[in-house]
């Protein structure tokens, strides 16, 4: 049973095979429900490793490697592959910044406090949420050059030591955030449903998560919690 939820995070690692497929097929739709299926996983994934005890029984092998490989691919390989190839920014700034995310994030996912316990948990700098973030840049169509500059401010944002919401573990107005976290997945899998059409109701709803997000992680950012 432990080894099953294992293979329920290595999973992951397919979904995001299948996106880049599907990106190559020109399917961009396609490209972020597979995206969508692997933010699912990740946001599961711990909690069935908790309830079958892996590390008790499986001590030896190392999860959270794992979760961070399939991650990396997800959250940002992928997503650093849609800007390249959906033209989000100028083309001269496609592959430099599509490497600038790469280069952050693996600095960001190899710091020893990316995740961090404390009272509250929390994610040190901008937790790569790229693949949130080009789902955005295509409803929302700010053009190149605006994508641009929201995706550099991003990647100084990883090296910046701001607290992020942990959403599935961190304590404070967890409630609220677990409720309107999955209004937002809602909201957001629709936005994605409905491409290449953009605007309406639900782009708008979509916000409201983030802001909360945001709010949330300055919150965090300005308490001071003492690591346990």
């Amino acid at each position: 049973m432990a080894w099953l939820a294992h293979l329920y995070t290595a999973s992951g690692a397919a979904t995001a095979l299948a996106a880049v497929l599907a990106l190559e097929g020109g399917d961009l739709r396609g490209t972020f429900l597979w995206l969508v299926l692997a933010t699912i996983i990740d946001a599961t994934d711990g909690v069935l490793a908790r309830a079958l005890h892996v590390k008790e029984r499986l001590p030896w092998f190392d999860g959270a490697t794992l979760d961070n490989v399939v991650d990396y691919l997800t959250y940002v390989f992928v997503p650093a592959l849609v800007v390249v190839k959906a033209g989000l920014v100028p083309a001269p700034l496609a592959i430099p910044l599509a490497a600038a995310m790469l280069i952050a994030s693996g600095y960001g996912f190899s710091r020893a406090d990316a995740k961090v316990a404390t009272t509250d948990h929390f994610f040190t700098g901008f937790p790569s949420y790229w693949n949130i973030v080009v789902v955005y840049l295509v409803d929302w169509r700010l053009g190149t050059a605006a994508n641009a500059v929201i995706l550099a401010a991003l990647v100084v944002l990883v090296f910046v030591p701001l607290r992020y919401v942990y959403p599935s573990r961190t304590v404070t107005w967890r409630t609220a955030t677990i409720v309107l976290g999955a209004i937002w997945g809602v909201c957001l899998a629709l936005v994605i449903w409905r491409l290449p059409g953009s605007g309406g109701i639900w782009s708008w709803l979509a916000l409201v998560f983030p802001v909360y997000y945001v709010v949330l992680s300055l919150k965090l950012s300005a308490g001071e919690r003492r690591p346990i």
